[in-house]
């Protein structure tokens, strides 16, 4: 039941990524986040109220709260750099990188959680790791401060959304995944908030107009389905094969970005997603 859950989150995560692109068109990304944020932290509560669940929140311990507020750092850290990386660069050069975050993971799940790290998962890793680097085409010429920009913040989004993988798995053991969800999200909402406020951006909310909020919330609805299939495969499966299921989002989001946003994949892109989407399949094994 657990791997329907994992395909599941890869269908939302995928939906999501095309959603926010449109969403944020013409506004501050940092701002985007902190509204879209909102909009899966009332979806989370209602489902925590939905499977009652809320009744056990005097059961998590202090140390299954700690992981569950760290992992919602690494989460806000991963979304405001992924969502910067969507308004600078195109979609079907982004996600690659972002779901570079399987590599990682996987080795993290290995040293942290003592999962194995079979040859098969090793050439896994190498047929991910080389599929991303072809589907990261360079302009001709060397790359600009844009192309570096959009770039450097997918990378982090990646080496974030490790970690949230990681402390996530640790923070739900003992707890119920709905409310899990959304007590990590809270701890989004408030940090998203805080850098917008910091970084005295809060007028930028009155720009906001109908097409971006309508995107925002259809954005932020994917991502709470996302998230609630994601954990709660999370709870019954390995790290090391959930993460790789729900990064086959990017075949979602290659196919939505090509459709409505008119975005084309080269013969180079075309065959480092080949090796990308092998590299995932052959975990299921």
């Amino acid at each position: 039941m657990w791997v329907m859950f994992a395909f599941g989150s890869a269908l939302f995560a995928g939906i999501t990524a095309v959603l926010s692109k449109i969403g944020m068109q013409d506004m501050d990304s940092d701002v985007g986040t902190a509204v879209r944020t909102g909009v899966v932290l009332v979806f989370s509560w209602i489902m925590v109220f939905l499977t009652g669940s809320i009744g056990t929140i005097g059961e998590i311990s202090g140390r299954t709260f700690l992981f569950l507020v760290l992992s919602g750092l690494a989460t806000g850290a991963s979304w405001l750099f992924y969502f910067r990386a969507l308004q600078l660069g195109n979609v079907n050069k982004v996600a690659p990188i972002d779901k570079s975050s399987t590599v990682l993971t996987m080795l993290l799940a290995f040293l942290i959680l003592g999962e194995t790290l079979s040859l098969l998962k090793v050439v896994c890793m190498i047929l991910i790791g080389a599929g991303t680097l072809l589907m990261i085409h360079r302009q001709e010429g060397g790359a600009d401060s844009a192309e570096r920009g959009w770039m450097a913040c997918a990378l982090l989004s990646a080496v974030f959304a490790s970690l949230t993988a990681i402390l996530g798995k640790i923070g739900i053991q003992g707890v119920e995944s709905n409310l899990g969800t959304a007590i990590r999200t809270c701890v989004v909402l408030v940090m998203a908030w805080l850098l917008v406020f910091v970084k005295g951006k809060q007028g930028e909310v009155r720009r906001i107009n109908g097409k971006n909020g309508l995107f925002l919330v259809l954005s932020g609805l994917a991502t709470g389905g996302s998230w609630l299939c994601y954990y709660r495969a999370l709870q019954d499966g390995q790290a090391s094969v959930v993460v790789p299921i729900d990064k086959l989002s990017i075949l979602v989001t290659i196919l939505f970005s090509r459709l409505f946003l008119g975005e084309r994949l080269g013969r180079r892109a075309f065959w480092g997603l080949v090796l990308l989407v092998a590299g995932t399949l052959l975990l299921l094994r």
